[in-house]
């Protein structure tokens, strides 16, 4: 693999084009796959409008590429406090006077013609904002986390199935359960990958105790056990917080599972199906986790435990790219990319594996870990405040390592994501991670 930094102009101007149209080829099979009825329809008060999205998207890279990057002319400056997403809470997004599914596919199609052009004009060095192409980066990964969004909000639509993809790779049984990784010093985060946003900067060196964290995901089996037992009622497994919201959320399973006689159904983009029991859970909100974790005897992972389970080699003492190395994510290594509509049994991707066993770090589900979002040691927003800086505090919890969901050019082992703890809608799962006996380290 090569590296950004060490393209020519015009191979990193080719990189830069693959990846935009990869995202707007997905946004419009997201949005051709639903009439225009459903494109304006609010599905849930917790999502806006899909067509509202994809307005969304041209309008960002007008802001930034065709306005900031490209000294451009505006193409349509009225709309931008429409589309601007502090201005408007999702929930009311559907009575603005919106551009209509034909406006709204004509206008990203001319801002991405004008990007195109900015793209073959602009050199790419010589400013923070365009060194090795990162406002374009930012921009292809901005499509694709919306993208992620819009696949969110095709599963809360009603009716029945519109999209379709292949089942993932079967499972395999794994050797252990869980893995022991070393305390001590690690990098985490990074100053050198060209793509990397704010957040995920600078390098910093963090320290672990040792700790071990399973080799996969808690799975539906795994989680069902818990229901089974009474977890959801019984108030010694949650937080003050989470039995709350427990109560008043009405929490009794997973979002989109339903009981069926003596087993468990699940509804998945349309389809209605028993509930495979060696696929990661997904649809659990934080507070569901966290009282998963305590009622199992463990905890849920920091993210510092999380990065350094999925970056650290103790062969080398260095922190890797990915969980299998630094080549970017293939089918071999992990469920990305909206290849799959579902996660992919439990060892189904050895070839992802850390250098400690720990498998599946990477796609099939985010997960939860126990730490509060909030910026690295050295911290510097940019290109501005609203990406990350507007949500560091204790509102938010990390979630790591992508899902089938997210695709390759927005998720790294640095990559970070957060939610409120009540998101149960987002393709959420999470592993346990514990902290050892004193035996167990003699």
């Amino acid at each position: 693999m090569t590296s950004l930094p060490d393209l020519t102009q015009e191979q990193l101007r080719s990189r830069v084009a693959e990846q935009l149209v990869r995202a707007r080829r997905r946004s419009e099979l997201l949005t051709d796959a639903v009439d225009d009825d459903d494109l304006v329809r609010q599905h849930s008060r917790l999502m806006s409008p899909l067509v509202w999205d994809l307005a969304h998207v041209g309008n960002q890279e007008e802001l930034w590429l065709v306005r900031d990057v490209g000294h451009r002319e505006p193409v349509r400056q009225d709309i931008d406090k429409l589309y601007d997403a502090f201005q408007h809470a999702r929930a009311d997004r559907p009575a603005l006077p919106l551009l209509n599914p034909a406006e709204a596919r004509g206008y990203v199609r001319e801002v991405r013609d004008k990007v195109l052009d900015v793209l073959d004009h602009t050199p790419l060095e010589g400013r923070q904002l365009v060194e090795s192409a990162f406002a374009f980066g930012m921009i292809a990964q901005h499509e694709q986390q919306h993208d992620e969004t819009m696949l969110a909000t095709h599963q809360l639509r009603s009716g029945g199935p519109v999209l379709h993809a292949p089942d993932p790779p079967a499972g395999r049984r794994l050797a252990a359960a869980e893995a022991l990784v070393p305390g001590g010093a690690f990098t985490m985060g990074t100053s050198t990958e060209p793509w990397a946003l704010d957040n995920e900067r600078p390098a910093h060196t963090a320290h672990t105790d040792p700790f071990f964290i399973d080799t996969a995901p808690v799975t539906n089996g795994d989680f069902l056990a818990f229901i089974d037992a009474g977890g959801y009622d019984d108030q010694r497994w949650w937080s003050a917080a989470g039995w709350a919201h427990r109560q008043q959320a009405d929490l009794g399973a997973p979002r989109f599972f339903e009981r069926d006689g003596s087993g468990w159904v699940r509804t998945r983009f349309g389809v209605r199906e028993p509930v495979p029991a060696d696929e990661p859970v997904v649809h659990v909100c934080f507070y569901e986790a966290e009282a998963y974790a305590a009622w199992a005897g463990k905890r849920l992972p920091t993210e510092v435990e999380w990065e350094k389970a999925a970056r650290f080699d103790p062969a080398t003492g260095r922190s890797r790219r990915y969980p299998w190395g630094d080549e970017d994510p293939g089918p071999e290594h992990a469920n990305l990319d909206q290849r799959h509509l579902h996660p992919a049994p439990v060892g189904a991707y050895p070839a992802g594996a850390s250098p400690l066993g720990v498998q599946q770090l990477i796609g099939d589900v985010w997960e939860w870990t126990s730490s509060d979002f909030g910026g690295y040691p050295g911290f510097t927003a940019f290109p501005y405040d609203e990406y990350s800086l507007a949500f560091f505090g204790p509102g938010y919890k990390v979630l790591r390592g992508g899902s089938f969901g997210t695709d390759a050019v927005a998720c790294r082992g640095t990559f970070r994501n957060w939610d409120s703890p009540i998101r149960g809608q987002i393709f959420a799962g999470f592993r346990c991670a514990r902290t050892p006996r004193a035996d167990e380290l003699r």
